[in-house]
């Protein structure tokens, strides 16, 4: 088993009881032959660690969360605004309850190649390490899952 597998399952381990977030994808349909509003579906759970998603079987890098909102008539100043409301109104049309996280645009992670550009992990020379910001620098995975891991099982207060 290499070393960001060990690190991973140590995770797992240590996150046994604490709740998972809602994972959804992205599900075009039709009724009738015709194409109705996108909606986004429930595929699986993971715990949420910053920039990555941990699942029993996996890692993923994190992409937008939202929460579930019925869809409703509303003005908008932006049109970055209206672009979240309509996400959030296609996780509520696949079936997540109202105000209830949901992460969609992840993907998945190889642990076994991590070099990857794309992807917030890489093997450094003191071993595997994780990018905790688009903009940030690289950080230990031990430390950076340390950390993450200690914040989910006791997030601050008001959190």
């Amino acid at each position: 088993m290499d070393a960001v597998a060990e690190l991973l399952d140590a995770a797992r381990r240590e996150l046994g009881d604490v709740p998972r977030e809602a994972l959804g994808v992205w599900r075009s349909r039709r009724i009738l032959g015709i194409p109705a509003a996108p909606r986004i579906v429930p595929a699986g759970s993971a715990w949420h660690l910053g920039v990555l998603l941990l699942t029993e079987d996996a890692v993923l890098a994190t992409g937008e969360v939202v929460r579930a909102r019925e869809e409703v008539r509303r003005g908008f100043a932006a049109e970055s605004q209206r672009e979240r409301a309509a996400i959030a109104a296609a996780a509520f049309r696949g079936g997540f309850a109202e105000g209830q996280s949901v992460h969609v645009g992840w993907e998945p992670i190889d642990s076994g190649a991590v070099d990857a550009a794309s992807s917030p992990l890489r093997l450094g020379a003191d071993g595997p390490l994780v990018r905790w910001s688009a903009a940030g620098g690289f950080m230990s995975l031990g430390a950076y899952l340390a950390e993450r891991v200690a914040l989910a099982r006791t997030p601050p207060a008001g959190a």
